[in-house]
């Protein structure tokens, strides 16, 4: 006796997903910038800060962040931007930067993007007059181009050392 067995083969097609970095877009001066949403705690208005001493050149100082002691860079300093009066606009990006929490100030904060990777290069050697060592990408957006930071990279190792030091 002979049992006949018919058999589908189902074809599996996969569609992958482009992958889309989510951002918080902010500006300094007239350049835009991104950080990745995954690392910002939150954002905050411009509040008094406590001066340090002893800290690098482009650490403000610190805060008082519900209790904990926040130190407070300031990135127009750290990429030679001229210096600014903050206003209303003006904001403190609270990150995680390594095992530290600290504070960037920026010009003002604008949106947060979803972009496709697929859109972002690798920077040229100087965008802005920041050294592509800070930088991980360059998005160029509809009539704009998004300078995509690398957290890890705005504050040398050495640097966080004397910054948690001095904290």
């Amino acid at each position: 006796m002979t049992t006949t067995i018919n058999v589908k083969v189902h074809k599996e097609i996969k569609v992958q997903a482009e992958e889309m970095l989510q951002l918080v877009s902010f500006n300094i001066g007239q350049e835009e910038f991104g950080l990745g949403i995954q690392s910002i705690q939150e954002i905050n208005r411009m509040v008094e800060i406590t001066r340090v001493p002893n800290a690098p050149e482009f650490v403000s100082g610190v805060i008082n962040l519900r209790g904990k002691v926040i130190p407070i860079i300031d990135l127009r300093k750290r990429f030679g931007f001229p210096p600014k009066e903050s206003d209303r606009n003006t904001r403190i990006i609270v990150v995680e930067l390594g095992e530290m929490v600290v504070g960037f100030i920026v010009d003002a904060v604008s949106e947060v993007l979803r972009i496709p990777r697929s859109i972002t290069e690798p920077p040229p050697s100087i965008v802005a007059g920041i050294g592509s060592e800070y930088i991980t990408a360059v998005a160029k957006l509809e009539n704009r181009l998004l300078i995509l930071l690398d957290l890890e990279r705005i504050l040398l190792d050495k640097e966080k050392l004397q910054l948690e030091s001095t904290i």
